[in-house]
């Protein structure tokens, strides 16, 4: 299986209506572990009143929400996805904050068709790492930008700093039996170097590229909530475990769970993770 393939298979795996309704059913969970690197992805990006910003696989659209508050009635957050199931919630969290500076577009990041110098600035949150063409979609973005303008982009670090992500995948991967390298090339942890990151950035013509680090911790009451948010908001669960019988399914899952045990406490499951912000100018 080639890393092509692995990024093909997540990039679409968000895409069903499913997959968008387990992702909105996850916002709160994930607006308390990810709000630090978020709020620090829109500084990175200079956004501030007025601004004009493209949000590249926006998906759900919480973070094109932080950022249309920040920009103002003056400004414009177009969010832009592959899915379009995901950007109707989006669309409606917009609609529903009593904001009418969101705009949404359904597009693939590698066929981003904007004219030069159209946007301040461009966000990714947990997105650029899915993208099968990384490198043609950061040429998109970066031309679709104004001289000086920055991209900032969260991406997941590596496996083995986010044992909370990555064991279920492993379960998965193996009773799949897909090579055991096949979770080295799965999307989500793509980019999960800085050096890689960093490199990708710099290739498609970023200037000033820099990586940050930021910690991250997950907080459930029970295991059964964390095996809940599971289900809901990885699809690339199902998508390897697709071929299994049920009864197969199901034993994985238990392994799964059992396997997150490790993370439980006295005062419920606390996952500790990582982020890295990429950020580059043009």
């Amino acid at each position: 299986m080639t890393g092509q393939h692995n990024r093909d298979e997540a990039h679409g795996a968000y895409g069903s209506r499913e997959a968008a309704e387990g992702w909105r059913r996850g916002a709160v969970e994930r607006a308390q572990y990810l709000g630090p690197a978020t709020e620090t992805m829109l500084n990175l990006a200079g956004i501030g009143s007025g601004s004009r910003v493209l949000d590249v696989a926006a998906g759900a659209g919480e973070q094109t929400i932080l950022a249309a508050r920040r920009v103002g009635p003056s400004g414009l957050v177009l969010a832009t996805d592959i899915a379009a199931e995901m950007l109707k919630i989006a669309a409606e969290a917009a609609h529903q904050a009593g904001l009418s500076n969101v705009a949404t577009r359904v597009i693939d990041a590698q066929q981003l068709d904007f004219e030069p110098g159209s946007f301040d600035a461009a966000i990714s949150r947990l997105g650029l790492m899915f993208i099968p063409d990384l490198q043609g979609a950061l040429v998109n973005i970066r031309r679709a930008l104004k001289p000086g303008g920055k991209l900032a982009a969260i991406v997941v670090s590596a496996a083995e700093k986010n044992r909370y992500f990555a064991l279920p995948l492993e379960i998965a991967c193996r009773h799949a039996r897909r090579p055991a390298s096949a979770l080295d090339r799965i999307g989500m942890f793509s980019l999960g170097s800085p050096a890689v990151l960093e490199a990708a950035l710099t290739k498609a013509g970023f200037s000033n590229v820099t990586v940050q680090v930021v910690p991250t911790r997950r907080r459930f009451a029970s295991l059964a909530e964390a095996l809940e948010n599971r289900k809901i908001s990885c699809p690339e669960l199902g998508e390897l475990m697709v071929d299994l019988s049920d009864a197969e399914r199901e034993i994985a899952w238990v392994e799964i769970e059992q396997a997150m045990g490790e993370f439980e406490g006295q005062n419920g499951l606390e996952a500790p993770g990582e982020m890295l912000i990429g950020v580059g100018a043009k």
